[in-house]
């Protein structure tokens, strides 16, 4: 079929956008034989973020605008824990009253259990399961495969290719550590979180937000959902992402460095509520070893006051994503 599409794209070279071609797996590119290259624009449609959800896909992200956006409105606390259980699958926007663990059932059965282990001949089905559920908990943790391989007794090796699979179907944003080196970032540990909130809470069992909240994952739940929003918003604006975390030797760490044009913004990702300016610690530490390409810093928080910290340390609510 494409054959036919690329000798009608060719008849009628200055005319755009003829067609619009749709499918839901970035893997089946590598089998067609016809690649329209040159011919082609392949954008990714990850799931919904916040702001698509509540009507307001063109709100701006808080650095990329000197005031502050009126579409943004106040999250009650419960409902955003809901919304994090429910994650960004427009189904289940358009339709809250479904239910939400069954559809994340489902849907881990189809995609995840049936396309994406055909793609691979990925034989057993129940250690696949158990790597999943593994993984959703060690999201937002360094991931250590040397001891995630002992733990399910599974290689190395095929640990990475199960990962490369579910990165290139965007299932899971990499986070590499920030170094100017470009080499270096590519080589050391990095983080792992799932593109969809919803997913990881399905994973790891958790659907009462609540529960979720207080628990011993609401810090690695909440830290996922912001990350996600950011590569969102950036996915969803056409533009490549180039999003890292920062660590020290001694352990100090700011959860997300966003590197765009030789700038760099520094996010502290904070579960409490209620903003504090010891939630700028870390950031104060490490002010130094960033100099003059950091203008202003943030304090992401699921409350609803954007609050100064410090001169240059603003405390930001979620919905200001």
């Amino acid at each position: 079929m494409l054959q036919y599409v690329k000798e009608h794209i060719d008849t009628r070279r200055s005319e755009k956008g003829l067609y619009i071609l749709t499918g839901s797996q970035n893997l089946l590119i590598k089998h067609i034989a016809e690649s329209l290259a040159g011919r082609v624009a392949i954008l990714r449609l990850l799931p919904l973020s916040y702001h698509e959800q509540q009507g307001i896909p063109d709100a701006v992200l808080p650095w990329e605008t000197t005031k502050r956006d009126s579409h943004h409105s106040i999250i009650p606390y419960l409902e955003l824990w809901k919304s994090f259980l429910r994650g960004g699958y427009p189904e289940l926007t358009v339709q809250p009253e479904r239910d939400i663990p069954l559809w994340h059932s489902s849907y881990i059965q189809t995609y995840f259990e049936r396309d994406i282990r055909g793609l691979r001949q990925i034989g057993d089905l129940s250690l696949f399961q158990n790597f999943l559920k593994a993984l959703a908990a060690r999201s937002a943790q360094l991931l250590n495969l040397t001891e995630m391989s002992r733990d399910l007794g599974i290689a190395v090796n095929t640990i990475r290719a199960w990962l490369s699979i579910l990165e290139a179907t965007f299932q899971i944003i990499i986070l590499r550590p920030y170094f100017v080196n470009i080499g270096k970032r590519l080589v050391k540990t990095p983080k792992i979180y799932f593109t969809d909130v919803g997913i990881l809470c399905h994973l790891v069992g958790l659907s009462d937000p609540l529960h979720a909240a207080n628990g011993p994952m609401g810090g690695a739940i909440f830290e996922t959902a912001v990350i996600s929003e950011v590569v969102k918003a950036f996915v969803h604006w056409g533009k490549e992402p180039h999003i890292y975390f920062w660590r020290t030797s001694k352990g100090t760490e700011i959860d997300i460095i966003i590197e765009i044009e030789g700038r760099l913004i520094p996010i502290e990702v904070k579960l409490s509520s209620t903003p504090h300016q010891s939630m700028a610690y870390g950031i104060n530490m490490i002010k130094k070893d960033f100099g003059t390409r950091v203008s202003q810093w943030y304090v992401v928080y699921p409350g609803d006051i954007r609050l100064p910290l410090s001169p240059d340390v603003i405390a930001l609510p979620f919905s200001e994503l």
